[in-house]
């Protein structure tokens, strides 16, 4: 039940993180507050495809 999925970035759309993720308890897109390498400072990751 658990997927493999990455985490893009918000502001610069860089792709930085992958994790794992439960479609049956969380069926909609992750968003977690990351370290962005490019950005140097936190912001917001998306799920991305």
């Amino acid at each position: 039940m658990r997927t493999g999925i990455t985490l893009a970035c918000t502001e610069c759309k860089e792709r930085n993180y992958t994790t794992e993720k439960n479609k049956k308890n969380n069926p909609d897109r992750l968003e977690v507050s990351k370290f962005c390498p490019r950005c140097k400072k936190h912001t917001v990751h998306k799920e991305s495809k």
